[in-house]
């Protein structure tokens, strides 16, 4: 009687056990069913290098997580052949849209097609994907830029003078936009550009390298145009070395946090604020929609040429930031902390 009962018993433990992996595994799929439901968006970086780039994904990730997506970031570190192995990884994922910070637009052209042919959604971000056909195209107006550069090294003395162009990656559609704005502002102004070198991979001591080594002309000019404030900072630590910082205006672009502190400081003339809060946020509002299928809408859409095809374009408007406006534009929005830009003069 004993062994019928512990075999009854062995025969309960094991029905219960088996129910309990079934319910167990069906739960599994449910989870499974449910995440993959859920919108999926890829980020490609150039890089972290630029100290904006970290902010703009973290904004992005966040409104898209709040809108109800997921997101996976990946930084390509500089290196083209990486960028295209992260864009043929999310092609393999199936994700719904791959938002793409270019190093060269030209190397990733057939990559993006591929992806394109799979039926992901292409958002070319801050930078241009050319004669790629995204879907959107999203920026600040770089050739406004260049053009606040010229107007601002123009009000601190540069006016008929000569300049000198210290401007970031060569394979940078960007670069060429914010040198466009620059050279036409210099050609009203009467400003002469005496020389100018591309710092490849925006590697900031490149431009510090030129300071050291080109003594001469950079006695003779009025002004130095940074292509941004990486670039800028090291410009002026070379300068400080040669007792020239603050006397020779400078100027650059995105609004670091070290850049505020030496407009401030009196060594910078001027930055370009570029407000990627707002950046990122539509990016991220748009790349929802377009999962969803709905094209980028808004007053603030137009179309732009990429080179070969008309693409849904977003240009935002950068704002000139000096000592006069600093504490207005910076500090006001809480882009950076009054305590923090003013922690070197108090």
């Amino acid at each position: 009687m004993n062994r019928k009962f512990f075999v009854l018993f062995l025969i309960c433990v094991f029905l219960m056990t088996g129910t309990g992996c079934n319910s167990s595994e069906e739960s599994g799929e449910k989870d499974t069913k449910i995440k993959d439901d859920r919108i999926q968006i890829a980020m490609s970086f150039d890089s972290f290098v630029i100290e904006r780039w970290q902010r703009d994904r973290d904004v992005f990730v966040s409104t898209a997580k709040e809108l109800g997506a997921d997101v996976n970031v990946q930084n390509a570190n500089g290196d083209v052949e990486k960028q295209k192995e992260q864009i043929e990884y999310f092609i393999k994922k199936g994700v719904d849209v791959i938002v793409i910070i270019c190093i060269d637009s030209e190397s990733l052209k057939s990559t993006v097609q591929k992806a394109k042919d799979a039926g992901i959604k292409i958002i070319a971000y801050d930078r241009p994907l050319e004669s790629s056909n995204a879907d959107l195209y999203i920026t600040f107006d770089n050739e406004m830029v260049g053009t606040m550069m010229a107007h601002a090294l123009s009000e601190q003395g540069a006016a008929g003078g000569k300049l000198i162009m210290l401007e970031g990656s060569p394979l940078d559609n960007n670069v060429a936009a914010v040198e466009k704005g620059f050279l036409d502002v210099c050609e009203t102004e009467g400003m002469q550009v005496v020389d100018s070198i591309f710092c490849d991979g925006w590697r900031a001591e490149i431009a510090a390298d030129y300071i050291y080594e080109h003594e001469d002309t950079v006695s003779q000019v009025n002004g130095i145009m940074c292509g941004n404030d990486n670039l800028a900072g090291q410009v002026i630590r070379a300068l400080s070395e040669k007792r020239l910082a603050g006397d020779l205006p400078v100027v650059g672009q995105d609004a670091d946090l070290e850049a505020c502190q030496r407009i401030v400081e009196g060594t910078q003339a001027m930055t370009v604020y570029k407000p990627v809060e707002v950046l990122a946020k539509r990016a991220a509002e748009c790349a929802i929609g377009m999962a969803k299928g709905i094209k980028p809408e808004g007053d603030d859409v137009s179309v732009i040429n990429d080179g070969t095809f008309e693409i849904p374009y977003i240009g935002l408007t950068p704002i000139a930031v000096t000592k006069e406006n600093l504490d207005e534009v910076i500090i006001g929005s809480g882009f950076h902390l009054k305590e923090d830009v003013y922690l070197n003069v108090w």
